[in-house]
């Protein structure tokens, strides 16, 4: 198997080991209606995915436009795209943590919480 092909399996093994810390997480969240829970995995997914899509075409214009003038020229403003795209990535995945800090923050129960629940009997 080529290093290329091994170095992408070991990419997709690597963001699947995400994805599954990311549910965990999320199955940790007792109070959370499952419907958010399946959204905000979905969104990771779609963050990490758009971030390693764009960085490999990133990196493949990079390559072509080394000392070569004309085509750091020409794939400049894509390759600004595509910087663009890992950025708004990144501004997904720390939106979603500070979302599920803020549920978990929610999930603590105050002390007036704790003895309302003890005077339910």
């Amino acid at each position: 198997m080529s290093k290329s092909v091994e170095d992408a399996i070991d990419k997709v093994k690597k963001t699947s080991q995400k994805i599954d810390r990311f549910a965990d997480l999320l199955d940790s969240l007792e109070s959370t209606e499952d419907k958010k829970k399946l959204l905000w995995k979905e969104v990771y997914e779609n963050a990490l995915v758009d971030r390693e899509n764009a960085s490999m075409l990133f990196t493949d214009l990079l390559m072509q436009s080394r000392g070569n003038a004309g085509n750091h020229a020409m794939f400049g403003p894509i390759m600004a795209k595509y910087l663009e795209r890992m950025a708004k990535s990144n501004d997904q995945i720390l939106k979603l943590a500070e979302l599920i800090s803020k549920e978990e923050q929610r999930e603590v129960l105050s002390a007036d919480d704790i003895f309302s629940k003890i005077n339910e009997d």
